[in-house]
């Protein structure tokens, strides 16, 4: 099974993507972790990558294209995968595109999720991320000498640099001129479901899988 799951950052798109892989026994493909992972690791792509990543803009193309791609062709992706943060552009669409034919003939599932702005701000500039195993929990459940409940880490929680309110502004704006767009792309291209992104993660988890399952 072929999935991309669309929509602007705080909709909730990586939540609802590790779920349905975990349903499906599919791979979860984000390249947002890929390129976090290789900043914090600091290698050369992850170098290039950091300055454009904390000031909330899109990574370059052929820093990402070539990451993706190896990835789809590991074993773990062999009963499909669900793509989370990629394609951003018209151009990685394109790219996507090419690859996707390379590895054969499929359907490709669309999930869009939708939300207003304001509620994807407030979404993103009130979570924080555990530094050693990448789990997401709101400001009001960290409190002071917090251990986290997936890893047993202590006091490990912070807030990402890129997840600051003027930069999520940034990255919402980049989105409604670079990422919108590709929706149109796929249109005539995939199985589009759209899915109201303002329930609980419950309720659209079962939603997604009900369209899939239809």
């Amino acid at each position: 099974m072929r999935i991309i799951i669309f929509g602007a950052p705080g909709v909730g798109k990586g939540t609802q993507a590790k779920m349905i892989a975990l349903e499906l026994d599919i791979a979860h493909i984000s390249t947002g972790d890929i390129l976090r992972a290789a900043i914090k690791n600091e290698t050369e792509l992850g170098l290039k990558a950091k300055s454009i990543v904390e000031s909330g803009g899109l990574v370059p193309d052929d820093i990402v294209a070539g990451m993706l791609k190896d990835a789809l062709k590991e074993d773990r992706c062999k009963n499909g995968y669900i793509l989370d943060g990629y394609p951003r552009t018209l151009a990685q669409a394109e790219i996507l595109s090419k690859i996707f034919e390379e590895l054969g003939p499929e359907t490709i599932h669309l999930i869009k999720l939708e939300a207003k702005d304001e509620v994807m701000v407030q979404r993103i500039s009130n979570r924080l991320v555990c530094n050693t195993c990448g789990n997401i929990l709101t400001k009001d459940v960290v409190t002071d000498n917090f251990t986290c409940p997936k890893c047993q880490s202590q006091n490990s929680y912070y807030k990402r640099k890129d997840d600051d309110e003027e930069v999520i502004k940034n990255r919402l704006k980049l989105y409604h001129e670079q990422t919108a767009p590709v929706f149109d792309f796929y249109k005539n291209k995939s199985h589009v479901i759209e899915i109201d992104g303002t329930g609980t993660i419950e309720e659209i988890k079962i939603a997604i899988l009900s369209a899939l399952k239809n």
